[in-house]
């Protein structure tokens, strides 16, 4: 049996695995995700093509149809045409059968011509890339053999070929839409796995990416870890990579008794963490309040309040029927509260008005201040005026 240049303890093979499987982790999330398809970032044209070249070796996989079925997912996601939603086609069959699905779309010519624009389109992908991607992942098994020997070389092998069809296409487009929580309520599914992306090289958090698309960094909170992100400013203190684009950031002037265009840009821009700021400061200070009252009034009211607290906070487009029914009914029972989350609706009825000029929106925002200060209840008057006084960080990525 033949036994490889490289004589390693068995430890030494899953270490072994486990670093070549994380470059391919890093040229998916770096090349693929973040510079290909969203282009929130520029690579050095030699990382690009290694990158490119490693993805061939080591998946086969093809990256115009990579970044086409991944720009469908955003554009249609959660519907019927989204080539992986697990609120369509199940968990199990996106979490197991996930590679199916990203082989099956990335057939379809239409989807390609559509989404797959931008895309590298040189000779090596015309000639070699594209029509031979069977051949990379059989060079690499001859790699392995070569440096591991017969049996340690093709069990890595099997591990490359499993390890981006398993994360990938199946936890990232499985969990990521289904399990997890959730820093910003958008119009989709998507969950944050964990706080700490390092598996999968920063995916996992993957309401973050939905919620600023077009960010380079995928971490929001402090206590997030985005591992790609790390990479990406590694490369770029070598002079290898570009940060293009950043998740815009709030600033408060807390002397600013009033709404301006730099307010309403601030609040369009960064509308998902104004929804967030304002169930922290506004819904959660108003709902705790209520359930103390209704705890020592009604235990009826006290348990419906219970049950509708994540309701409250969930994107309306993410409720169904029965969810509907069971939060209007506890917002019946409290007025405050229901007047609390007529406002949350309002605010995110503002930034819906797609074709209404900036001078009308300005003015609804100004109405929707006033009516808040207006309304009697502390905690929106509070948020109301911290609103007004919202402004965007000016600092480049």
């Amino acid at each position: 049996m033949f036994e490889g240049l490289i004589d390693l303890p068995w430890w030494g093979y899953v270490l072994a695995a486990l670093a070549i499987t994380h470059v391919t982790i890093i040229s998916v999330t770096l090349y693929l995700h973040r510079n290909q398809t969203h282009l929130a970032l520029d690579l050095h044209p030699v990382v690009g093509h290694f990158f490119r070249f490693w993805l061939w070796l080591t998946t086969g996989m093809v990256t115009r149809e990579w970044v086409a079925v991944h720009r469908k997912h955003h554009a249609k996601v959660e519907t019927a045409e989204d080539p992986h939603s697990p609120q369509v086609r199940g968990i199990h069959t996106v979490l197991w059968l996930g590679a199916w699905l990203y082989r099956k779309e990335s057939n379809i010519q239409e989807t390609l011509e559509k989404y797959g624009y931008g895309t590298p389109n040189d000779w090596v992908e015309r000639n070699i890339y594209t029509p031979l991607t069977y051949v990379g992942p059989a060079f690499m098994l001859l790699i392995n053999i070569v440096l591991f020997g017969l049996y340690p070389g093709f069990a890595i092998w099997v591990v490359q070929m499993l390890w981006i069809p398993f994360w990938a296409a199946g936890v990232i487009n499985g969990v990521g839409h289904f399990f997890g929580y959730r820093n910003y309520e958008v119009a989709d599914a998507s969950k944050n796995i964990v706080p700490w992306g390092i598996i999968i090289g920063g995916e996992e958090l993957h309401n973050n990416h939905h919620a600023h698309a077009s960010s380079a960094r995928f971490s929001s909170r402090r206590w997030e870890i985005d591992l790609g992100w790390f990479y990406i400013r590694v490369l770029k203190l070598v002079k290898l990579a570009r940060v293009k684009k950043l998740a815009p950031q709030l600033l408060i002037q807390p002397d600013k008794g009033h709404c301006d265009f730099d307010t309403l840009r601030a609040v369009l821009n960064s509308r998902f963490q104004v929804m967030a700021n304002f169930v922290k400061d506004a819904l959660r200070p108003v709902y705790r309040e209520e359930v103390r009252k209704a705890r020592k009034e009604d235990r009826a009211r006290w348990t419906l309040l219970k049950r509708a607290k994540m309701l409250m906070i969930r994107e309306g487009s993410q409720l169904d029927e029965t969810h509907r029914t069971s939060l209007n009914k506890a917002l019946e029972l409290n007025p405050k509260l229901k007047t609390v989350y007529a406002m949350k609706q309002g605010l995110q009825e503002i930034w819906g008005r797609s074709t209404t000029t900036q001078e009308h929106l300005l003015h609804a925002l100004e109405e929707w201040c006033h009516e808040a200060e207006a309304s009697g209840i502390e905690a929106l008057r509070d948020f109301s005026l911290k609103l007004r006084g919202y402004t965007l960080a000016r600092s480049g990525p």
